[in-house]
């Protein structure tokens, strides 16, 4: 993962570690609710999880007849390794971007643009930085990541969560109301 900064992109960014605390999490989304919401497989799910690229930050699988349940994020994440990988993005690269895209705050996420030449994926924050990089013959396609996660919460409110707490089905469950209350905010 590289900053478009400058429109140079030299300095890879350092990783982060997750700001969030799956502890935290009220509501959950089993697998055959994430890869709906994120329009993938579950066989894909399987094996993201499995070899560690998108694990589940709620509740892993601990043994046969487990589930595993995921967060908000998590599927907002699994939506992002979808389109790289149709786009044609390495894995190793987008690996490298997730561990970046963890440290992030949903504010940051939501401004975010992720850019990429197939070769190498790039943050970018602004659109001028956006403008750098494709002046520099770099970029070729783009991820707002903003879009990604109202995607992903227009996905997930027609669908079944859980109640991490207790265990209860969650009907048309709004995930982001931490979001939609900071736009709220932000308005007033």
């Amino acid at each position: 993962m590289r900053s478009s900064g400058d429109g140079t992109a030299n300095d890879p960014y350092p990783l982060h570690s997750s700001t969030s605390d799956p502890a935290t999490e009220t509501v959950g989304y089993r697998g055959p609710t994430a890869c709906a919401a994120a329009g993938i497989t579950y066989r894909q799910l399987d094996y993201w999880a499995r070899t560690g690229l998108v694990e589940p930050s709620v509740r892993p699988a601990r043994g046969s007849g487990s589930q595993r349940l995921y967060s908000f994020r998590d599927v907002v994440f699994l939506k992002i390794v979808k389109r790289f990988l149709d786009t044609g993005v390495a894995l190793q690269n987008i690996r490298a971007a997730l561990r970046h895209l963890c440290g992030r705050e949903a504010a940051d996420l939501e401004r975010m643009t992720l850019m990429s030449d197939g070769a190498t994926v790039y943050e970018c924050s602004s659109p001028d930085e956006v403008v750098n990089l494709l002046q520099g013959g770099q970029g070729i396609f783009g991820i707002a990541v903003g879009v990604v996660w109202r995607d992903v919460e227009a996905a997930l409110s027609q669908l079944h969560g859980e109640r991490v707490d207790t265990g209860e089905t969650l009907i048309g469950h709004n995930p982001a109301d931490e979001l939609a209350r900071r736009r709220r905010d932000r308005a007033v």
